[in-house]
């Protein structure tokens, strides 16, 4: 048996990727844009070995790389200040004195060591200009690195915050309408009692079919209230339970017919959203008509909206209509599920009786 799945999935959002994969693909970006800079540079300048621009700039982008990584794994652990941006740099910057001179050595040695091993030597010019350049150019790269991890990371923190107060609000609701949708049982039952001891004293023998009948009902029912939304085809087979009650017990004074699109059944609806209106129409046409009434239950669908439809030709509507438990009720719950894009109608019919609709968004 299918059913609808919990709200807090129809609703929250899907989780965003990880910042880690679109930062790979910056940097990765970045390096091929600075070697491609490099051998220009290298080339306009009439240099012959090409060799030469791809392992300098791939020398320092490798150890570069290397604290690129490092220091993006330690960058999670400052997640908890990110609400204090300062505070934050300040942690993330604290190890650059250490960082920035060890880069420096690491890159030159690695370019003393292959040139080394292919026989020439690798000139540059003195190490103190060396270190004071080359660290000057490391922190000017660190920091627009400590700016852009930042802005992924608070953006990601963003992201999650927002998803988990989606989700909050989607368990908040689906708690609602479990609420609303538990608060109609207790009045659909003692609806269904007043039926059954309506005809005690007339028909002891349809009583207890009809207690019987009702039992089994309220077994229905009481299981299906558990979950806020339903199908269409298993709220329908709750109402016609319902029906062949109230059938029974007006066998000689009502006419009901269900015309439903069978490619509706998947349809997702409130629970119990059907039978305050059909119990309505026994209670309000049926009941107090001495001719014999007809009650059309009829499901359709308008594009991507689904109408649900109770009409009788015997009720009748008050020059000022106020909604009982069962009406209220739903009228709550399809507020709280669909906000304006459902609504609850009744329409008093020129010719008599009253059109009960209900129009909601096509789900399934």
């Amino acid at each position: 048996m299918n059913s609808a799945p919990p709200l807090h999935e129809m609703g929250a959002p899907a989780a965003r990727p990880r910042p880690a994969l679109g930062f790979a693909l910056a940097w990765a970006t970045f390096c091929v844009l600075l070697i491609t800079v490099g051998v220009q540079d290298y080339l306009r300048q009439g240099g012959t070995k090409l060799w030469q621009p791809l392992f300098w700039d791939g020398s320092a982008l490798l150890v570069a790389s290397l604290i690129v990584a490092l220091q993006w794994r330690r960058a999670a652990a400052l997640d908890g200040n990110l609400q204090r941006p300062w505070r934050w740099f300040l942690l993330h910057l604290r190890v650059l004195p250490i960082i920035a001179p060890v880069y420096v050595a690491v890159v030159f040695a690695l370019r003393h060591g292959v040139y080394a091993l292919l026989g020439q030597t690798y000139d540059h010019e003195p190490w103190s200009v060396v270190f004071r350049y080359e660290i000057l150019k490391f922190c000017m790269f660190y920091l627009l690195f400590a700016a852009i991890v930042f802005g992924l990371r608070s953006h990601a923190a963003l992201n999650q915050a927002q998803l988990r107060l989606a989700r909050e609000r989607a368990l908040t609701q689906e708690a609602q309408l479990l609420q609303l949708t538990q608060q109609i049982e207790p009045h659909f039952l003692f609806n269904a009692l007043n039926t059954v001891a309506a005809t005690i004293a007339t028909d002891a023998e349809l009583a207890e079919r009809l207690v019987t009948q009702l039992a089994s009902l309220l077994r229905a029912a009481t299981d299906l209230a558990r979950r806020p939304q339903t199908t269409l085809d298993e709220e329908l087979r709750l109402l016609q339970a319902y029906a062949a009650i109230m059938c029974q017990r007006f066998a000689d004074r009502v006419d009901l017919r269900f015309d439903i699109d069978p490619r509706l059944g998947e349809c997702i609806v409130p629970t119990l959203c059907l039978q305050p209106l059909l119990e309505n129409a026994f209670r309000h046409g049926v009941e107090r008509s001495s001719e014999r009434t007809t009650i059309a239950v009829r499901a359709e669908r308008d594009g991507e909206r689904l109408r649900l439809i109770v009409q009788d030709n015997a009720g009748r509507l008050t020059a000022a209509p106020t909604d009982g438990v069962g009406l209220g009720n739903l009228r709550q719950r399809l507020a709280t599920s669909y906000g304006a894009l459902a609504h609850l109608n009744l329409q008093a019919l020129a010719q008599g009786g009253v059109l009960a609709v209900i129009e909601l968004p096509c789900v399934s």
